[in-house]
């Protein structure tokens, strides 16, 4: 009996042990999402200031904090160093700089596609995607910009070899463009909106020619979704957030009217429609 006892102790012990192993890895309750200024991200925006965000995550039992970054490139870096659990990105931006990293990660929502909110801007009056011809082109490279390039030179029959690219920052790049030295710039509204007010400028492609192909996700890390608590709580503060922006009265209006003041209520309207 006592043997049969001892063997079943040992059989309960292992039991045991192995179901602990097959569980999640939870190891916390507290994460971080960043976000940066663009038409389809401004939601987040709204969801975090005005406590959607915080409800869902308290549903769960966990903490979500959103941190608005004014350099999309740098947002994806911290990211991508593990500084934060999920970031606002592209599609491509998504596949270059965190799987470089080797950070595994999951589109978990896919929030609209760029319909004319990425574009190439020339100074000087009636230019075309051929006048890039040996010029400097001033854009955040290795970004969304880059493959907007790249799509519009395919088009008009040229390669990068036709041109130099100079990297920029969105944070500097409508300074850039200011400039004397700058001729052409490549980037998204609602930068594009303030570049596209400069006098004697042309824009000779954007992304309304290139349909469903820059889409705009928010991306999280696989391994904190190893948590299904946070998935929930994201993804539950975006469509409460959505469904308040769909209605029909004062609160939507006060909504799409926070998101603007963020924005820039110059370019808000022309740029929300995707």
């Amino acid at each position: 009996m006592a043997r049969l006892s001892f063997r079943k102790f040992v059989t309960t012990a292992l039991a045991l042990v192995l179901g602990v192993l097959a569980l999640p890895s939870i190891a916390k309750d507290d994460y971080r999402i960043a976000w940066s200024i663009y038409v389809g991200w401004m939601p987040w925006s709204y969801a975090a200031e005005t406590g959607i965000v915080d409800k869902w995550a308290d549903k769960y039992g966990i903490t979500i904090e959103v941190v608005q970054f004014n350099d999309y490139i740098e947002s994806i870096n911290q990211y991508t160093v593990g500084a934060f659990d999920g970031c606002t990105m592209t599609n491509m931006d998504a596949l270059t700089i965190p799987a470089a990293g080797g950070v595994d990660s999951t589109a978990l929502i896919v929030g609209d596609f760029s319909n004319g909110n990425d574009g190439i801007v020339l100074k000087g009056a009636d230019k075309t995607v051929d006048d890039l011809r040996g010029q400097n082109v001033n854009l955040v490279e290795l970004s969304v910009s880059h493959y907007l390039l790249a799509r519009a030179l395919t088009g008009a029959g040229m390669t990068e070899r036709d041109l130099t690219v100079v990297n920029t920052s969105d944070a500097d790049i409508v300074a850039a463009f200011a400039t004397d030295d700058v001729t052409s710039v490549v980037t998204w509204n609602p930068l594009l909106a303030e570049v596209q007010t400069m006098p004697e400028v042309s824009s000779v492609f954007d992304s309304s020619m290139i349909p469903g192909e820059i889409i705009d996700m928010l991306v999280v890390s696989t391994e904190a979704l190893e948590d299904p608590r946070l998935a929930k709580a994201l993804v539950g503060a975006w469509y409460e957030t959505m469904a308040v922006m769909a209605a029909s009265n004062a609160t939507a209006i006060d909504a799409k009217t926070h998101m603007a003041t963020a924005y820039g209520d110059r370019v808000w309207n022309r740029s929300f429609g995707l």
